[in-house]
């Protein structure tokens, strides 16, 4: 366990992070895609921070920059107080042990010709100790923290003869044999059936209990965000438009496009199913063409004429720990309502009339 503290500060710092990629788009040109876009983003020692959106916000590639699997464009990722890009040798292994990552899809992370002890023994192999009985003993041990028992009888097994709540288990052992300080955990229950989600999100808890972890927890799941996390970050585009704890968002969402999301979250009611769900209108943009301003202006229903369409919002601080991005909230008001508060009323109204002419459209949905 890290000897860095919540007095020393955010455990990990992202400062007005940019991701950028270049796509070809014929045999002698490319143009740049915009993944990821003035970012800034801090977790406290032992904190989850769950990142939210739409299929092509963002998300991961915030999370593979935050682990140096990616490289970033512009900005800096602290790590400690030390930015990790300039991290060489001895500093970059160090890191790589410190901070691990559980992937999406156990079915393609976890090599189908390695048994279960030798994936969860490879970066020990990688990192150390060097005496193979102990790294058996540690391997052991990571699939009995996880619930994998009696784990001698899983050593052997191979990934085709689990079930999909088992490898992810696996995946997490892998990822926690290294004991680190900091985990991206890229939607790791969206790929296993909904009995074994609440079990890993529990089991994911108890490590966290156990060893002070932090998270980056990316979903779409908001309902398990709320559950899991501190602290809820809405992406759209590549840009964080709103953060809050956890609790005032679900309950109190101020961006229409996280309001949007909300409303598409199902209820446990029956009668929903002879309901039309209030969905966001047309399509997330393209990357590499992204509208002028809020980019979320085309498929907003309380968008700011002359405004939203010309000027970017800044990301600004609300009471309460709250952070949101809208023009609807006045960045010269400390409380965001002064100039906005009749159309904050008018933005809950506009997210649930988006269901007569968008819903309508096969291609229109709001991940939740």
């Amino acid at each position: 366990m890290s000897a860095w503290t919540r007095a020393d500060g955010p455990v990990l710092r992202i400062s007005e992070l940019s991701v950028r990629f270049l796509v070809r788009t014929s045999f002698f040109s490319s143009r740049p895609i915009a993944a990821v876009t003035d970012v800034s983003l801090d977790l406290a020692v032992g904190e989850t921070v769950a990142v939210v959106g739409e299929s092509g916000s963002g998300k991961t590639t915030l999370g593979r920059a935050a682990l140096r699997l990616v490289e970033a464009s512009a900005g800096q990722v602290i790590f400690e107080g030390a930015d990790i890009a300039g991290f060489r040798g001895a500093e970059l292994r160090s890191f790589r042990q410190r901070a691990q990552a559980i992937f999406q899809d156990p079915f393609s992370s976890l090599s189908p010709y390695m048994r279960v002890g030798e994936l969860v023994e490879e970066p020990l192999v990688i990192h150390g100790p060097s005496s193979r009985s102990e790294r058996e003993a540690l391997v052991l041990a990571a699939l009995e923290q996880v619930k994998l028992t009696p784990a001698s009888d899983f050593v052997e097994k191979y990934p085709h003869t689990l079930s999909g709540g088992q490898r992810q288990r696996v995946s997490i052992a892998r990822a926690m044999v290294l004991r680190p300080d900091y985990l991206v955990a890229d939607e790791p229950v969206s790929m296993i059936d909904a009995s074994s989600r609440a079990e890993i999100l529990y089991l994911l808890k108890d490590l966290q209990a156990q060893q002070e972890l932090t998270f980056l927890y990316i979903t779409h799941d908001l309902a398990s965000a709320r559950h899991f996390a501190d602290r809820i970050a809405v992406m759209y585009a590549g840009r964080i438009v709103e953060l809050a704890p956890a609790a005032q968002l679900i309950e109190a969402a101020r961006h229409p496009y996280a309001k949007a999301l909300l409303a598409a979250v199902p209820g446990p009611d029956p009668a929903n199913r002879l309901r039309q769900r209030p969905v966001v209108g047309g399509e997330p943009p393209d990357a590499g063409a992204l509208p002028s301003g809020c980019a979320f202006h085309p498929r907003c229903p309380v968008a700011i004429r002359g405004t939203c369409e010309t000027i970017v919002p800044p990301l600004i601080a609300l009471a309460d720990g709250y952070q949101v991005a809208c023009h609807l909230y006045p960045a010269d008001s400390s409380e965001g309502a002064s100039d906005g508060a009749a159309d904050e009323a008018g933005a809950s109204d506009g997210a649930a009339s988006m269901t007569s002419s968008a819903a309508s459209r096969p291609g229109s949905s709001a991940s939740g």
